[in-house]
């Protein structure tokens, strides 16, 4: 029989050990099958992407290929895979504008670590209490970013560097609408028609809408260019792309580097944990599986240590190529595996061709990845259904994305939500003045009641609903204490928890009390707020005695103050 520790132990180790048990030679044809075709998906993504972040389009691959490799070998999840992604496209410009690649390297390895020690800490379960309102209005927060950095490319506008905040970016291209390339324009729209009109049809909508916009938008940007149309491609922009794999490399760095880096390195660790495990929920609901998040924590963690190690872009768990691998068969972690080793090969047999691919055709596929994010149909659903106070969390999360930044629009939601929260709560907590007789349901009946007649000189406070910081200064302001009162009878059948404020305020309830020679009585006090109260030396102080088992003895204890 194992023990509890022994079970705990279990818990973390990589979903790839349970999977192994009992594999068949018919699960791994199914996993390699599903790898292959998540690899000639992740192919045009992970180019686009690393591009938009301001790296070469070959990190992006290195990122499918290292990070993806070892999300997959350690990961929580059967069936996660690894890539870059868009969650943190706008957080690696921002590093590379400040610190360059050798900083982004070191935020990247950073960040890993930062993610293992909240996978070791256990903290995976914290982010399961980010409200679905925060993380909608972080990802709408990311696909503004993403759509904006997208329309140079698009439209072939002439302009220098894209400034790096969203409204900024708008307000550049608005200067330079006059330099609208039409043929950039007809190719990039041409590549958005094959990605939303190819799904549509029957038969060849099994073809990766991406790869079916290359394929379709390649040799028509070559024909054009040879016409002298000069629409901009991978290698006119960044030369002849490198078909080899990077050696790995420790990035130089300072403790003043660290230091100063070390805020963003946060924020992407933060983003890296929230879109992973986001993407771990999807394919649980896929799979009808549960995942490990701690365990999923840590396998990104060394995932991104040795992206940063071999200069690729930082990776997180890609819903769109788990959910593809999912429904390709896929099933084990082997499946991302396979797609690590196929982009492998691409790297190396077939990125000389990838230097034709055009840019508008890169900007359209992102274009519509953006879209896709902004789950603009549930921003309309909540607008129309949920409470007001759910879509002000909303909105706020992604004004302050798009205007500041995602981590802040993490920050503001939470705390926003926690504030909303607590308000709510404490207007479920009440607290009743008794009359002189008051109707009390029979504990042993509750269907049946009873009349208590209260004795003179006595107010009894009924207190209904949890007792703590946000509640209580309103519910002690109601008690109104005479100078006729000997005894204040205080009934807590209906208080279920008691914070540390809660017990000060009581304390100073207490006091009061004893300056006016007022007897202080507790009746039906539940356990976890008696225990509370009496580790912080509460109950010595008004006297164990004085808390009764319930109203009746109360009452026959407080005739005997009654002067």
């Amino acid at each position: 029989m194992k023990t509890a520790e022994t079970k705990k132990k279990l818990r973390l180790q990589p979903k790839i050990i349970e999977c192994m048990k009992g594999y068949s030679a018919k699960q791994l044809t199914k996993d390699v099958v599903a790898g292959i075709l998540v690899a000639v998906i992740a192919f045009p993504l992970s180019v686009a992407l690393a591009i938009s972040s301001g790296m070469s389009p070959e990190t992006g691959l290195y990122s499918a290929i290292v990070g993806g490799f070892f999300v997959s070998l350690l990961g929580g999840s059967k069936v996660n895979i690894g890539g870059v992604t868009a969650a943190t496209v706008m957080t690696v410009f921002l590093i590379i504008e400040d610190y360059g690649l050798v900083g982004l390297a070191l935020a990247t390895i950073l960040a890993g670590l930062i993610l293992i020690v909240l996978g070791l800490l256990k903290a995976g379960v914290l982010l399961r209490y980010i409200p679905r309102t925060i993380t909608l209005g972080f990802t709408a927060g990311i696909a503004m970013g993403i759509f904006s950095g997208q329309l140079k490319g698009f439209f072939g506008l002439d302009m220098g560097a894209i400034p790096v905040k969203v409204l900024d970016k708008f307000a550049a291209y608005a200067k330079v609408t006059d330099t609208i390339h039409i043929p950039t324009l007809l190719v990039g729209l041409l590549a958005l028609v094959v990605l939303i009109v190819l799904p549509k049809i029957k038969y060849i909508n099994k073809i990766p809408n991406s790869l079916a916009a290359i394929l379709i938008t390649t040799p028509v940007v070559m024909a054009m260019n040879a016409r002298g149309m000069e629409v901009e491609t991978i290698k006119s922009v960044y030369g002849e792309i490198p078909s080899h794999f990077p050696t790995p490399k420790l990035p130089q760095f300072s403790w003043q580097l660290i230091e100063n880096i070390l805020p963003s390195a946060f924020t992407m660790a933060i983003l890296i944990a929230i879109v992973s495990l986001l993407a771990c929920v999807v394919t649980d609901g896929l799979m009808g599986e549960k995942h490990d998040s701690n365990q999923e924590l840590i396998a990104q963690g060394v995932a991104n240590i040795f992206c940063g190690l071999f200069g690729a872009a930082p990776v997180a768990g890609a819903v769109a190529r788990a959910s593809n691998s999912v429904k390709s068969g896929g099933r084990t972690p082997i499946a991302g595996i396979v797609h690590s080793i196929a982009v492998t090969v691409i790297l190396l047999c077939m990125m000389p061709l990838a230097g034709y691919i055009p840019m508008p055709t890169l900007a359209a596929i992102l274009i519509l990845v953006a879209y896709n994010m902004s789950n603009w149909r549930e921003f309309v659903l909540i607008g129309k259904t949920a409470p007001k106070t759910d879509f002000l969390v909303l909105i706020t999360t992604f004004v302050a994305g798009v205007v500041v930044d995602l981590l802040f629009a993490v920050e503001v939601g939470v705390l926003l939500s926690a504030v909303l929260f607590l308000r709510k709560i404490s207007n479920t907590t009440t607290i009743r003045q008794w009359t002189d007789t008051c109707d009390v349901p029979d504990p042993e009946n509750p269907q049946n009641s009873h009349f208590k007649q209260i004795p003179e000189k006595t107010l009894v406070y009924e207190i209904d609903g949890p007792m703590f910081f946000a509640t209580i200064d309103e519910l002690i302001s109601h008690m109104s204490i005479h100078r006729v009162t000997d005894v204040i009878i205080i009934r807590m059948r209906g208080v279920q928890t008691i914070d540390f404020t809660a017990i000060r305020a009581l304390e100073n309830l207490l006091a009061l009390c004893q300056k006016k020679n007022i007897r202080l009585i507790f009746s039906h006090t539940l356990e976890k707020p008696f225990e509370a109260m009496k580790k912080a030396g509460y109950v010595d102080k008004v006297g164990e005695e004085n808390f009764c088992e319930n109203i009746d003895a109360a009452i026959e204890r407080a005739k005997q103050f009654i002067q």
